[in-house]
């Protein structure tokens, strides 16, 4: 097919609440050396999202001003230099921003085939936590068989995703979440056990859970003084990775039980790499992960879903203390592919 000249899509006309998250008429894109267009059928919201709205979190100078890091739908054109695509071709792609749109550019090094069994939108639900999970837990952290790893934010779209990696592994996945749904939820997904963070405390319950042992990885979406925490509930030689700071990015800790259980503390943020990382993440998807979401090793989030011009709408959605799961956008061609074959036994939620 032939892309448009235009396209609707999603701007943030200023800084602030959800209601700056408006549709325009904006011009197609168009791909440039290494990069490929994709025709969007649903893109992921994600807590990024939410800190380039608000002001908090801005985009690398080289990304697209447009919030959204992550879509599904079909090759649209390719740009100089790409092989391995041709139109048509049904993917999923972690975008450089721009995902809140009909159509998006990317460059192809981060650009996967859509997972057999999985439909276009529900593939929307994969790329930013996936290869968050890949990069910082198993290809920085390392993962063994056996290993507890326990999981802050269980039922959320990053826990999620360490959760089913973890077990993947071999590994033992400990959630920690904050009511009796989200318990179940996370259980659903493989978590050997559940903490809820409202009525125990997630060290002590960690450690009874580990023989007094502690976590050997700890997956911190939280950060403030959840980070020292952390450092008690760690097993010697433990790795704690930390992917995001809800609880905000400031923490007294006691530095002593780094050096007395020699831990490893690491950070990472995923949108700044440089597109040859997030192509060796992609590899490494492709490799271990891809054929776990083929047979069913790796299962189907909760997916709720809007349509792209409600972004607002989905940004209240994510910021709800009772959302879990994950949330999508939806364009009206996206619409159309909904109840499809791959969707029948799990369906797609409206919100």
């Amino acid at each position: 097919m032939t892309a448009p000249i235009e396209m609707t899509a999603i701007t943030i006309s200023a800084f602030g609440g959800p209601e700056v998250l408006q549709p325009v008429t904006q011009p197609v894109p168009v791909p440039g050396p290494g990069e490929v267009l994709i025709r969007v059928a649903a893109a992921g919201l994600n807590a990024p999202d939410l800190g380039q709205r608000r002001g908090t979190y801005n985009p690398p100078r080289d990304a697209s001003p447009l919030p959204g890091l992550e879509v599904g739908g079909e090759i649209a054109a390719l740009g100089p230099g790409v092989t391995g695509f041709a139109p048509g071709d049904p993917v999923v792609a972690l975008t450089h921003g721009g995902g809140y749109a009909e159509y998006v550019a990317v460059a192809a090094g981060q650009v996967l085939p859509l997972p057999a069994n999985w439909s276009m939108l529900a593939g929307a639900a994969l790329p930013e936590t996936f290869f968050t999970i890949q990069q910082t837990l198993i290809m920085r952290a390392g993962l063994d068989p056996g290993m507890h790893v326990l999981v802050h934010g269980g039922a959320g779209g990053i826990g999620g995703a360490a959760i089913q990696i973890a077990r993947l592994h071999g590994a033992i996945p400990i959630a920690v979440v904050s009511d009796p749904v989200k318990a179940a939820y996370a259980r659903s997904l493989g978590a050997a056990e559940t903490i809820d963070r409202t009525r125990e405390d997630f060290v002590a319950r960690t450690l009874s859970l580990t023989g007094g042992r502690g976590a050997d990885r700890i997956v911190d979406i939280v950060g403030g003084d959840a980070l020292d925490r952390n450092l008690r509930a760690a097993a010697r030689f433990g790795h704690i990775v930390v992917v995001s700071t809800q609880a905000g990015p400031r923490a007294e800790i006691n530095a002593s039980l780094i050096l007395m259980k020699q831990l490893t503390l690491s950070g990472s943020t995923l949108r700044p790499q440089t597109r040859e990382t997030k192509a060796a993440i992609a590899a490494s998807l492709l490799a271990s992960v891809w054929p776990a979401l083929k047979d069913g090793r790796i299962v189907r989030p909760r997916i709720r879903a809007l349509p792209l011009v409600e972004a607002a709408r989905g940004h209240v959605e994510l910021e709800r203390s009772d959302n879990y799961g994950k949330l999508i956008l939806v364009t009206d061609w996206g619409a159309t592919l909904r109840g499809t074959a791959s969707d029948r036994d799990n369906p797609i939620e409206s919100v």
